[in-house]
């Protein structure tokens, strides 16, 4: 009797411990890969930054045309993400990044050592406002230790010197190639004032798409601004950043580090919030103004929210902006 139970309760485990895995395999498989023709865009990463946390990788996004990959910000966690979104990861030609700050390109190392070491032979170019060469020189650093280790194993023969490439852009016209014309506008996140080690050497962007059949915006980080209004106007889509003062400052007294802030402190980071990014409502503000089409909420602070649920920003924006909203999650197509 008791061989038998114990046999019945082997099968038992077995046969939940299949159904779990089933159901997590199913929760774990990756999105279509996109057509090979037409424009689509994958949020890879949809956390705001600094801190890392589960669920989301942070900030990045890619946009195919006509099969061509360009990632948009290289947040970390961008290689695992387009790992599963299938993408090949070596047929990456193009990286636009918004700002210098670092849950926009902490993840740039690493994408761009698994292109070395998946044996890219065309050169990568990177492209982003001041800030984006001196990031560049610390991982050409970094990648220079590799390839000189791989070309003496006989895995590779370039250095990576010769292969990767970083270009620090201004506003207007910044990139065209058959596919897509990249267009840059100054946005409103960096305020540094007078004296501080940051002013006058970087600034933020936004970026606008234009492909054969959509244009596409990226506001990156950014407060209120009109130079993001007239670079979104007749835009399809506007992938926009959002922000809840009440929900960041939650999560910092919650993790106990608001109470280790001193109170200028404190009022540093309220003022950076409320001026350097947009809340909901002023997202759809954006959008109306702009007259774009669909909305799509990315770079989400953690929220309070077990569940995770943005519901009541994608409400919020809807008080100003009367067409489609959408939140992403990572690894969402659209």
């Amino acid at each position: 009797m008791r061989s038998r139970s114990m046999s019945l309760l082997a099968c038992t485990i077995g046969l939940w411990a299949a159904i779990a895995t089933g159901a997590g395999l199913a929760q774990q498989s990756a999105p279509a890969v996109p057509a090979k023709t037409g424009t689509h865009f994958i949020t890879l990463g949809t956390r705001a930054g600094p801190r890392p946390g589960l669920g989301r990788a942070q900030s990045s996004n890619l946009l195919t045309v006509n099969g061509a990959l360009y990632v948009i910000d290289a947040g970390d966690g961008v290689t695992r993400r387009l790992n599963r979104a299938g993408i090949a990861i070596r047929n990456i030609d193009a990286i636009f990044i918004t700002h210098p700050h670092s849950d926009h390109t902490s993840g740039l190392a690493s994408l761009l050592s698994a292109q070395y070491d998946l044996s890219r032979t065309k050169p990568v170019n990177i492209y982003g406002p001041p800030g984006t060469e001196a990031i560049f020189r610390g991982i050409l650093a970094y990648l220079t230790v590799n390839s000189d280790i791989r070309i003496s194993d006989g895995n590779n023969t370039i250095p990576a010197a010769q292969l990767f490439f970083a270009h620090e852009v201004g506003t207007g016209v910044v990139f065209q190639d058959h596919n897509i014309k990249v267009t840059a506008a100054e946005n409103t996140h960096f305020h540094f004032p007078p004296g501080s080690p940051a002013f006058g050497k970087y600034k933020s962007y936004s970026y606008r798409f234009e492909t054969p059949d959509r244009v596409i915006v990226f506001t990156g980080d950014t407060g209120p601004s009109d130079a993001v209004v007239d670079l979104a106007t007749g835009a399809d889509t506007l992938v926009s950043e959002v922000t809840s003062l009440d929900d960041v400052k939650a999560q910092r007294i919650k993790a106990g580090q608001w109470d280790t802030l001193t109170q200028a402190e404190q009022e540093g980071f309220l003022r950076h919030m409320r001026e350097e990014h947009i809340t909901p409502e002023q997202v759809g503000e954006i959008a109306r103004r702009a007259g774009v089409k669909t909305v799509v909420l990315t770079h989400l602070s953690a929220t309070p929210d077990p569940n995770d649920d943005y519901a009541r920003y994608a409400d919020a924006v809807k008080k100003q902006f009367s067409g489609e909203v959408l939140v992403a999650k990572d690894l969402m197509q659209f």
